[in-house]
C-alpha cells in the first residue's frame, strides 16, 4: 500500500495584523507578517481506489466536512483523478486560535496527495486551489514566511532572525465573521512597507482585531494580562483567542493558570514540506 505517514501541518503566528481597507464586495484588505511556528498537526496518508476520501481523527474529533477533506475533494475535482485515499489526523494546533490550523492541514493535504497520486502539479496550481479553500491555505503552500497583503494572496518571503515565543490560547475560541463583521472594527490603518517592519520585526505594528477580540472574549484580555505579568509584551495572533510574547533564551515558566493552553515554540526558517511542489 502506497503511504505518506508523519506529514507536518505546522502553525503561524501573525507578528502584526493592520486592516487597511475594505472592497466593495466586503472582504478586508490586510497587511501582515505569517511566521511559521513549530507547534503542528500531524497528517498520515493512505492510498485508496475508486476516489473515495476518508477521514480518521485520531486525537480530538473534527467537524464533519472539515478543510482536510475538503482540500482532498478539490484537487480531486481539478485534476480528474480517480484516487482516493484514507486520512488519518492528529490534531494537536488549536481551533479558533488565529494559528491557521485548518488552512496548513488543507495545505499539508494538498501538497501530500499530488505526491501520492503523482499528479505533479505546480506550487502555482496548488495555490489556485488552495485560495478557494480559505485565505491563509496559499502562505502555508508558499513554504516560507512571508509579508502578506490584499486578501491574502500577495505573498512576499521574508527571512526572520530565529527567536522564541510562549504562545498562549485561552479555552475559549473566537469566531473570525464575528470579529470581521464588528462594526467598532479599524478598517483605515495607514499601509505600512516593508522596510519599516524588517527594522523591527518582533515588535512592529499592532493586531487591528484585538480590541475587538478582547471585547468579544474576555479571556482574551486575561491571557494578555498574565502575560503581563510575566513581564512579556503580548499580542494577539490572527482573528483567534491565541496570544503570544517573544521570550529570551532559557526563559523558564512558572506556575500556569489551569484555563490556559500553552507551548514554548520557536519560529522555522522554512515549512517542513517545502521541496514538495516547485
Amino acid at each position: 500500500m502506497k503511504v505518506l505517514y508523519d506529514i507536518p501541518a505546522p502553525a503561524k503566528l501573525n507578528l502584526f495584523l493592520h486592516i487597511t481597507g475594505r472592497r466593495a464586495d466586503g472582504y478586508h484588505l490586510l497587511q501582515s507578517a505569517f511566521m511559521l511556528i513549530d507547534w503542528h498537526d500531524t497528517l498520515h496518508f493512505e492510498l485508496r481506489p475508486q476516489s473515495k476520501i476518508s477521514r480518521e481523527d485520531l486525537t480530538v474529533p473534527l467537524p464533519e466536512d472539515d478543510l482536510i477533506l475538503r482540500a482532498a475533494r478539490a484537487l480531486q475535482t481539478a485534476t480528474g483523478t480517480s484516487q482516493g485515499a484514507h486520512i488519518r489526523v492528529e490534531k494537536r494546533v488549536p481551533a479558533q486560535a488565529g494559528m491557521g490550523g485548518g488552512s496548513s492541514d488543507a495545505a499539508s493535504t494538498l501538497l501530500s496527495l499530488n505526491q501520492l497520486w503523482g499528479l505533479q502539479l505546480s506550487r502555482k496550481q496548488l495555490t489556485c486551489i488552495g485560495l478557494s479553500l480559505g485565505a491563509d491555505v496559499p502562505f502555508f503552500l508558499s513554504g516560507h514566511n512571508a509579508w502578506v497583503e490584499g486578501i491574502g494572496e500577495q505573498i512576499t518571503p521574508l527571512t526572520l532572525p530565529r527567536a522564541q515565543f510562549l504562545v498562549v490560547k485561552p479555552a475559549a475560541g473566537l469566531q473570525t465573521q464575528a470579529i470581521f463583521s464588528a462594526p467598532d472594527l479599524k478598517r483605515d490603518t495607514n499601509p505600512a512597507i516593508l522596510e519599516g517592519f524588517a527594522a523591527n520585526p518582533f515588535g512592529f505594528g499592532c493586531n487591528d482585531l484585538q480590541s475587538v477580540a478582547q471585547r468579544l472574549c474576555p479571556d482574551v484580555t486575561k491571557a494578555l494580562d498574565w502575560l503581563d505579568s510575566l513581564g512579556l509584551q503580548g499580542r494577539m495572533t490572527g482573528s483567534g483567542s491565541a496570544v503570544f510574547a517573544r521570550v529570551p533564551n532559557l526563559f523558564k515558566l512558572g506556575k500556569v493558570p489551569q484555563a490556559l493552553e500553552l507551548r514554548l515554540c520557536s519560529n522555522l526558517e522554512v515549512h517542513p514540506l517545502a521541496e514538495w511542489a516547485s
